[in-house]
């Protein structure tokens, strides 16, 4: 019997690794199934799913040019063996509108294009400007006076 991707067929545990179990075959070939591909749940300890010498039933999933061989328990199961997976309640979509920053409402205000480098390097330095005044300000007030060192 040949193996074929897709094909279901029963095999024996091997061997039980952190990452997977090895299934042996019907042809004596060898393949392993990823731990993620052992349970339709999250599997912490693939010990509490497989033992070794346990006859399971796997699906092939994938023959590599070198000649590994991809199995799943979990895919190999009837649809109605398979729990269902909760629907997600669809969430609204949130209208799209422009990407501006600030979050605030545009109604009313008309279109202003996007300011070109000149623009933003005028605003920076003017907005730059005011917040070292104040700043001076804060500091000339706390040293007591015109900010004359003592010495």
């Amino acid at each position: 019997m040949a193996i074929e991707v897709g094909s279901k067929v029963q095999g024996k545990v091997t061997g039980i690794t952190n990452f997977g179990a090895f299934v042996e075959l019907p042809d004596n070939s060898t393949g392993l199934v990823h731990i993620s591909e052992v349970a339709d749940n999250y599997v912490k300890d693939i010990n509490d799913h497989l033992k070794v010498g346990e006859m399971v039933e796997v699906k092939i999933m994938n023959v590599e040019a070198d000649g590994k061989i991809g199995l799943s328990i979990r895919k190999a199961k009837p649809q109605a063996e398979r729990p269902e997976r909760p629907e997600r309640p669809e969430r609204p979509q949130r209208p799209r509108g422009n990407n501006s920053r600030g979050g605030g409402n545009n109604r009313g205000q008309q279109y202003q294009p996007p300011e070109n480098f000149e623009q933003k390097m005028a605003r920076f330095l003017k907005d730059s400007d005011e917040r070292l005044t104040t700043l001076k300000r804060a500091t000339e007030s706390k040293r007591g006076g015109r900010g004359a060192r003592r010495s």
